[in-house]
């Protein structure tokens, strides 16, 4: 999920140009592990020590689509998994296998769509995109259904359970709460990490009663009570993908809580990737 500042719309050439390595464009303290018990620029927590921070440990390793831009991950009830996909004219939904990471089914978008975050809600999917301010819905079998229209850009998407309502990233230090039936903005809430806001918040997922929400162009994602806005967690996965050919465009965007998990473990995966981690949460 992009800034309106910077170039996203690049086509097919980004695959190229990274798979070369070339950098092309800018894209949007311990505890016991994360139980359910905003452009600032900066993203690093002035008090480190008073906020509980976590790095994973992987669990096990399956293949991911290396040309899958990926944009959202997300697991419905019954623990299928979808992706979200993106570019201009490469924009998608797929459902995925979990153990090999093989497409079962995908559906393309209009080449005049950039697809941006993934959610399994309690009617079947929501795939928001980017600019265009399009809220996609589609059935589990990947049926296309009449969706609705926001306005301002569209970047992560999750369902919060527990609240019956969708939450949405629009790239800057605001988290939107979201009606399930119209989609309509309900509430709003200001992300702020010792402090100060926090902007560019881009994948999200819900796992028990917080709100986890990647920062763009990050390793980190961060843990947020949906109440306050409080970050009052961090998650580094800085370790986990340190392939030197990484170029700075295949940053982490996919995150996705399979259901029965414990809440300390999660699905990771991110732009160009070739694989999707299942880790675990071990404190600092």
């Amino acid at each position: 999920m992009i800034r309106v500042s910077t170039v996203r719309s690049l086509g097919v050439g980004l695959v190229a140009l990274i798979g070369a390595g070339s950098a092309v464009v800018a894209c949007g303290g311990e505890s016991a592990a994360p139980t359910t018990s905003g452009r600032s620029t900066s993203t690093t927590a002035p008090a480190r020590s008073s906020i509980p921070r976590w790095t994973v440990q992987v669990e096990a390793r399956h293949p991911h689509d290396p040309t899958s831009f990926t944009q959202g991950l997300t697991f419905t009830a019954d623990g299928r998994l979808f992706e979200s996909r993106g570019l201009y004219g490469q924009s998608s939904v797929a459902e995925l296998s979990s153990t090999d990471g093989s497409v079962i089914a995908a559906r393309d978008l209009d080449p005049a769509l950039f697809g941006e975050g993934l959610a399994a809600g309690p009617s079947g999917l929501v795939q928001l995109t980017w600019k265009e301010g399009e809220v996609l819905r589609w059935s589990t079998d990947l049926v296309a259904s009449p969706g609705w229209q926001i306005d301002g850009e569209g970047w992560g998407v999750a369902w919060e359970e527990s609240s019956k309502r969708f939450v949405t990233s629009d790239g800057s230090a605001v988290l939107t709460f979201r009606n399930p039936d119209t989609f309509a903005a309900t509430d709003r809430v200001e992300v702020t990490r010792a402090g100060a806001p926090v902007r560019d918040l881009n994948e999200l997922e819900v796992v028990g009663d917080r709100v986890w929400a990647n920062v763009w162009h990050s390793d980190e994602i961060l843990r947020i009570d949906p109440a306050t806005g409080m970050v009052d967690g961090v998650i580094d996965a800085a370790a986990l993908w340190t392939d030197p050919e990484r170029s700075s465009e295949m940053v982490l965007n996919g995150i996705a809580h399979a259901p029965g998990d414990p809440d300390d473990r999660v699905w990771l995966t991110g732009k160009l990737w070739p694989e999707l981690f299942e880790v675990r949460m071990v404190p600092e």
